[in-house]
């Protein structure tokens, strides 16, 4: 199955390591090289994109406005590409306020912002009073906020939405399940107490890499969408393709037939928000 109508894509990474210093495609051979634009369309030529929401690729930190104004310019020259998540030092606290004019700058495209916590060694990094304040700070410039943290980080997520009421924020990839583990009890609980806080959105994006690669079956995917389904509910939910990180578990199309057939049984009105109004909305594409 392939959705029938507008699809948005709310999660989308392109790069050129010859261009921007990406230190992590260094140990990935099937991703370090340029994906572009032309590959993305090449690669996603039988869904029917309407547009796609870019976000940060994890550079080293000191090109993080030079990969805002990359993607910008080529933004420019391509309206496919509709909004911008861009990177931004939030654990910099109030000095966040010296960056952020620079990054708005650029112009409408640029949506929100997202500093990566996956990888960080300290679960409740998030929770410093820098990254919390950075965080409370991005309202006044318009801007949202990406989380994109694995399973265990949960808890402190939870309690960084508490501490900043008015930010928007979105939560990348469902929070990285343990789905090749099928470990769903904990993460249910607390994705539940997450999707308490109104102001909290939810991408279906990057499942696929945290199942088995090479064995997953969409029944293994199935109940973690369920789940947020029922939690966040049709309103605040986002299709995201995670391109070309995807390419690890599965060429984008598989995901995308996936996805519309776990979630046929919805309405006509709930799947056009989950394959576009919701991220045309939360990211106020024009």
């Amino acid at each position: 199955m392939m959705p029938d109508i507008p699809v948005i894509d709310a999660h989308v990474h392109l790069w050129d390591p010859t261009q921007l210093r990406i230190p992590w495609l260094d140990s990935d051979p099937l991703l370090n090289h340029p994906y572009l634009l032309s590959s993305y369309r090449e690669q996603t030529q039988s869904v029917p994109i309407e547009r796609l929401v870019y976000v940060q690729v994890d550079a080293a930190p000191q090109y993080g406005l030079i990969e805002a104004e990359w993607i910008n310019a080529l933004a420019e020259q391509e309206p496919l590409i509709g909004g911008i998540v861009a990177y931004a030092p939030l654990e910099d606290g109030n000095c966040i306020q010296s960056y952020l004019p620079a990054l708005t700058r650029l112009g409408s495209r640029i949506k929100g912002v997202r500093r990566l916590l996956q990888d960080e060694s300290d679960p409740a990094f998030c929770l410093q009073p820098g990254f919390v304040r950075g965080v409370q700070l991005l309202p006044a410039y318009g801007l949202s906020c990406d989380i994109c943290i694995r399973a265990s980080q949960l808890p402190s997520a939870i309690a960084l939405v508490e501490r900043c009421p008015d930010t928007a924020f979105v939560l990348d990839h469902m929070g990285k399940p343990e789905i090749s583990t099928h470990n769903v009890d904990t993460w249910r609980k607390e994705m539940t107490a997450l999707a308490a806080h109104p102001h909290v959105f939810c991408k279906v994006s990057g499942l696929v890499t945290e199942a088995d690669h090479n064995h997953w079956r969409p029944e293994d995917l199935a109940p973690y969408i369920e789940h947020v389904l029922h939690v966040f509910g049709e309103d605040r939910i986002l299709f995201g393709g995670d391109w070309p990180v995807v390419l690890h578990a599965a060429p984008y199309r598989r995901w995308v037939e996936t996805l519309d057939a776990l979630t046929a049984h919805l309405s006509e009105v709930a799947r056009r928000k989950l394959w576009a109004e919701n991220a045309r909305s939360f990211y106020r594409l024009e």
